[in-house]
C-alpha cells in the first residue's frame, strides 16, 4: 500500500498531471460532480514550485468547459443538454436555475463560481437563455479563477504540513474523497 501510495504522489510531480487537471476540469464543468480542488490539490501538495501553473491550468480548463456547457445549453439543449440534466440533475433544478437567472442575473455569476451550486447547470441554463456571454464568462473566469487562486494559495502556504497529512493519512482520505463525491451525486439526484 506503500509503495502505491508513494508511486500517487510522484505521479502527481509529473508534467501529465497539469493535462489530466485541464481535462478534469473540463469534464468538470460540464458533467462531472468532483469538484476542480480535488484535482489540483494532490499536485500542489506534491510539489508547491507548480501552484501557479495548476491555478492556471485549472482556470483555462473551467472556461473551456464553461463555454462548452454553454454552447451544449444554447444548441444542442434537445439532445446533450436534456440528456445531462436528467442524467446528472433535475427538471427542478433547472426551472429554479431559470428563475434564478431571470431575478438576479448578475449575481447567479458569482454564485456559479464560488459555491458548490453545480456550475454546469448555471451554464446550460445561461446558454439555453441566451445569457449575454461576453458578461457570463467574463464574470465566471474572473470569480472561478480568485477561487482556484484562493484554494492554490492555501495549499501553497501549507504546502508542508498538507504533505504530512497527506502521507500519514492517504488512504481514509481517498476513501472518504470517494464516499463524498459518492454521496453528493446520489444527494444531487434526490434535490
Amino acid at each position: 500500500m506503500k509503495r502505491l501510495q508513494h508511486h500517487l504522489l510522484a505521479k502527481c510531480d509529473t508534467p501529465a498531471a497539469l493535462w489530466i487537471i485541464f481535462i478534469l476540469t473540463i469534464m468538470e464543468s460540464i458533467f462531472l460532480f468532483i469538484p476542480p480542488e480535488v484535482y489540483m490539490t494532490p499536485t500542489i501538495v506534491a510539489n508547491k514550485k507548480k501552484a501557479v501553473p495548476v491555478v492556471l491550468v485549472t482556470a483555462l480548463g473551467s472556461l473551456v468547459g464553461g463555454i462548452l456547457a454553454y454552447l451544449i445549453g444554447m444548441f444542442l439543449f434537445a439532445t446533450v443538454g436534456s440528456w445531462i440534466i436528467e442524467t446528472f440533475l433535475s427538471w427542478e433544478m433547472f426551472e429554479h436555475a431559470q428563475y434564478l437567472f431571470a431575478k438576479h442575473g448578475l449575481f447567479i455569476i458569482f454564485l456559479a463560481a464560488f459555491t458548490p451550486v453545480p456550475y454546469k447547470l448555471l451554464t446550460i441554463v445561461a446558454g439555453f437563455l441566451a445569457f449575454n456571454p461576453l458578461l457570463y464568462f467574463a464574470g465566471t473566469a474572473v470569480f472561478r479563477t480568485m477561487r482556484f487562486a484562493v484554494l492554490g494559495a492555501i495549499i501553497w502556504r501549507f504546502q508542508e504540513q498538507a504533505n504530512y497529512m497527506v502521507k500519514r493519512f492517504f488512504w481514509p482520505l481517498a476513501i472518504l474523497g470517494i464516499l463524498a463525491a459518492g454521496f453528493g451525486v446520489i444527494l444531487m439526484k434526490f434535490i
